[in-house]
Formats: structure tokens, C-alpha cells, sequence
């Protein structure tokens, strides 16, 4: 077979890799490696054509979870490496390059209906405005799609979309009761400037859970996420479940906060490495209430769509639509 291009989706500890067809998005030949084993990028991506058993290509389209520019340095491992020297190295011709949330936005596009479980079916009346994706895992990402064809008489399927790189994880958290409040205050004085992005990712976890127990006065007995959701999820623990609760509200109101200021009326993506993890607590939490509950915009945030991803690769997925898109 054929293949046009390599795509890839490259975080702090995962590479992901695979190959597509020429205006295709299917994946073949997905492998995922470990950064660390290898020196640099270039080595990893020898290694994965070998492994596979394919000649080099020259057209790649790689996201990287990290600024993009003429150097490129990982934020969460060792990887660094010039674009233009990399782009030589590799004897790619075309080397797109794009942050890893501009390309999961891209890759909402393409996902299948059975990769979509939907938290707030909405109405598909505005199914022509801007689309926010937002995704708390390690960090919190935020991107947004803009239809670039907005007209009446354009179909959602005929309307081209331009994926917006955002910072919107770093906006300022506002409490929106008492103990959330508690929370602001001890968070403060371990940060001074609280973002979101403190709360809703996976070392947010952690840090809600341990400044509730501060509230509470309870010992601290749980110190992962992976230990406080599970401890949430099966009921095990009073604070750990009332963490999760407050995250879900947390991200719930912020939610709703980046839908006005978007005017992504079209739809939310939540994607990242948390919500897959937790999407049945997610669908029975007060997620839907808080992201409502912004007073004279409560009808407004009602009919806005609300999907969870839950696509396996979407990243590499984002890669290859970008590679479609953008040629």
C-alpha cells in the first residue's frame, strides 16, 4: 500500500505515530513509543520506520505539545531541535507542524459518532457558529473551531473550519460559592495567582483534594489523582468524592465562561486525558447546572451541544485532518 505522510502526536511522555493515505484521516500502522528511549525526534521516528517496516516518506504532520516556532523545545521532556535542520534530517519536503490543541481541535471534525458520548444534547440550531474544545489532563487545553463559511445557505459538512491556538487554560478561576472561595484562599497562598489550569488537570486534582482536607481538617491519606478519582468513583472516601464533585462544577462554570467568551454556540468538545477517565461520574455530576448557571445566559448555555471524546488516538487523528485541510 501506498502511504502519503507520516502523522504524529507528540506529548511529554508519549510519541504517537502513524500513516495516511493521501485526503484520508484512517490510521495505519499506529504506534505509540516512549520518549525517553529515545535521544531526540529523529531517532524516534527511524524507529518507528523500522519497526513498521516502510521506507521514510517526505510528509509529515506532527503536533507537538509545546510552543511552535522556528525552535522547537518540549515542555515535558528532553526533545529539542530546529525545525528547519529536523525538516533536513528527515528528508521530508513538507513538515507541518502544529500544537497539539490546534490539533485536537481538528481532529473533533473527523471523530465517528460512536467516539462521542453526549453530556447535553442541546440543539443543532446554531450548528453553524464556533465550537470550543477543552481538555483538562495534564494541563488544560483550550481551542476553539471557526467556521470560515458562515452562511445560511452552507450545510455544517460544506463549511471549512479554522482550528484557533488559545491560552484559555491560564484564565483566572472565579469561585462561585463559599467553599470554592475556601478553596481560592489556599490555593493563593501556595500559587498568588490561581488559573484554571490549577484546578483542572491532573495535579489539580491533587490540589483540591489536599486544600479540602485542609477545610475539613482530615488527614491526608490519597496522593494521586489516579488514587483520588478511583477513591471518588467506587465511594471510598468522603473527601475524595466531594473532590471530583467540586472539579466537575469547577469545570462545569468554566465551561460555560469560555462558551460566552467564544460564542461557541456550535458545540463542546471535552476531550484530554481526564474526562474519558471519569464519564460516567461526569453524565451523573452537576457539570450541565454549573455550566448553565450564568443568570440572564442560563437558556443561551442550555442549548449549546456538549460531547465527551472519547476517541482513542484524537491527537493523531487532529494531525492527519490538519494534513487534510491545510494540504
Amino acid at each position: 500500500m501506498s502511504y502519503y505522510a507520516l502523522v504524529g502526536d507528540i506529548g511529554g511522555t508519549n510519541a504517537r505515530f502513524a500513516l495516511v493515505e493521501e485526503a484520508s484521516v484512517e490510521l495505519a500502522h499506529v504506534e505509540v513509543l516512549n520518549c525517553q528511549d529515545f535521544n531526540n525526534f529523529d531517532q524516534a521516528v527511524a524507529y518507528y520506520y523500522q519497526k513498521i517496516g516502510v521506507n521514510p516518506l517526505n510528509k509529515a504532520c506532527i503536533s507537538f505539545a509545546c510552543p511552535i516556532g522556528d525552535d522547537l523545545k518540549m515542555t515535558n521532556n528532553h526533545w529539542a531541535f530546529n525545525v528547519k535542520a529536523m525538516q533536513k534530517q528527515l528528508g521530508l519536503e513538507q513538515f507541518l507542524l502544529l500544537n497539539d490543541f490546534t490539533a485536537m481541535a481538528y481532529g473533533m471534525l473527523f471523530i465517528e459518532s460512536d467516539e462521542k458520548v453526549v453530556i447535553q444534547s442541546g440543539s443543532a440550531k446554531h450548528a453553524q457558529h464556533p465550537r470550543l474544545v477543552l481538555g483538562p489532563g495534564t494541563g488544560l487545553g483550550v481551542s476553539s473551531l471557526v467556521p470560515q463559511s458562515a452562511h445560511a445557505q452552507h450545510s455544517v459538512a460544506e463549511l471549512n473550519w479554522q482550528a484557533v491556538a488559545t491560552e484559555g487554560g491560564h484564565i483566572s478561576f472565579a469561585p462561585t460559592n463559599e467553599l470554592q472561595l475556601q478553596i481560592l484562599a489556599i490555593l493563593q497562598r501556595k500559587y498568588q495567582r490561581v488559573s484554571v489550569e490549577r484546578i483542572l488537570s491532573g495535579d489539580g486534582i491533587v490540589a483540591l483534594y489536599l486544600a479540602l482536607c485542609q477545610i475539613k481538617q482530615c488527614p491526608q491519606i490519597l496522593d494521586s489523582a489516579a488514587q483520588i478519582t478511583t477513591a471518588a468513583m467506587t465511594g471510598e472516601d468522603p473527601i475524595a468524592l466531594q473532590t471530583l464533585e467540586t472539579f466537575c462544577d469547577i469545570l462545569g462554570a468554566v465551561t460555560g465562561d469560555l462558551v460566552l467568551a467564544q460564542g461557541a454556540r456550535g458545540g463542546v468538545y471535552l476531550c484530554g486525558g481526564i474526562p474519558p477517565r471519569i464519564r460516567e461520574f461526569l453524565l451523573q455530576s452537576n457539570f450541565r447546572i454549573a455550566m448553565a448557571d450564568k443568570g440572564r445566559f442560563k437558556q443561551y448555555l442550555s442549548q449549546v451541544p456538549v460531547w465527551l471524546c472519547d476517541a482513542k488516538y484524537p491527537g493523531l487523528l487532529g494531525a492527519a485532518a490538519a494534513l487534510k485541510i491545510q494540504g
